[in-house]
């Protein structure tokens, strides 16, 4: 998985399935994570619960979270505020098996 770190701020790639039956980390994808959304890419819902999910799995607040390009696509960069990229891998550890940053 590739974070990279900017501005105090950290940057991963994200596949996303909307429709799914639950939403989840499903694991590691090609450079970044893989998520099931139980939301349809209807009216950023899609979006809103993809941020919503990672702020969960983080214990950050969704404001520190947002999504800075892919937003009418199932591959995003979704940018985490105020952490270091070795926190944000050691967060995704568990649901990604061993891979890191």
């Amino acid at each position: 998985m590739e974070l990279s770190e900017k501005n105090g701020a950290v940057l991963f790639q994200v596949k996303a399935q909307p429709r799914s039956s639950k939403s989840r980390i499903a694991g590691a994808y090609d450079r970044g994570v893989k998520v099931t959304l139980k939301a349809a890419p209807v009216d950023d819902a899609a979006n809103e619960e993809c941020c919503a999910l990672f702020a969960k799995v983080f214990g950050f607040p969704v404001s520190r979270l947002c999504i800075v390009s892919g937003r009418s696509s199932r591959n995003k960069t979704l940018r985490v505020e105020g952490v270091s990229a070795e926190e944000v891998s050691r967060l995704l550890r568990p649901y990604i098996g061993g891979e890191g940053a």
